[in-house]
């Protein structure tokens, strides 16, 4: 074999790969599948919501300068939907100690609830080290049987960045 040859052509693959390679990735009992570009790792733990605690179903990653994220969890009284939407939407920001919200728009893709808290925004906080960043994030919910399952997936990055965004919200498919 040429090794000559062959180094530089696999440096010129290596370049040319995306630094964003989307996949479809199915959320484990949320019935949603996630375009993602890269592949997440999966976590499951107890929070409280809503005054009760769930189990939140996530799977994230980190790709090009971003972290994703898409986290899922059924609410067993379906009444409390709006309220833990709600709840969920102000700790992501208090998280990140959110003090700009750029905007805020209804979020309802179709089969989903039409509640007032369904939401996509962009926001400015920073991170735990100090430095800045952008959230840019959906919650929506829909009836699944005598449940609501509450969905969120977000992106966080230095800089707004809308293209991301819109990809991940765009490849969120309830099943």
């Amino acid at each position: 074999m040429n090794w000559t040859l062959t180094w530089p052509v696999a440096l010129l693959l290596a370049a040319c790969s995306p630094a964003l390679n989307w996949r479809s990735v199915p959320l484990d009992g949320a019935a949603l599948i996630a375009t993602l570009p890269c592949k997440p790792d999966h976590a499951t733990r107890t929070v409280e919501m809503a005054g009760a605690p769930v189990e939140l179903a996530m799977a994230g990653c980190e790709a090009d300068n971003a972290t994703f994220a898409v986290s899922s969890t059924a609410l067993p009284d379906p009444a409390r939907a709006d309220t833990a939407l709600a709840h969920w939407r102000a700790a992501v920001l208090a998280r990140v100690g959110a003090v700009n919200l750029q905007s805020e728009q209804a979020f309802a893709p179709p089969g989903t609830l039409p509640l007032p808290s369904a939401v996509r925004l962009v926001a400015q906080g920073r991170r735990a080290d100090g430095t800045p960043v952008t959230v840019q994030g959906v919650w929506f919910a829909r009836a699944v049987g005598p449940q609501v399952r509450l969905y969120h997936a977000v992106v966080y990055t230095a800089k707004p960045r809308p293209d991301v965004a819109d990809a991940l919200f765009a490849g969120l498919s309830l099943q």
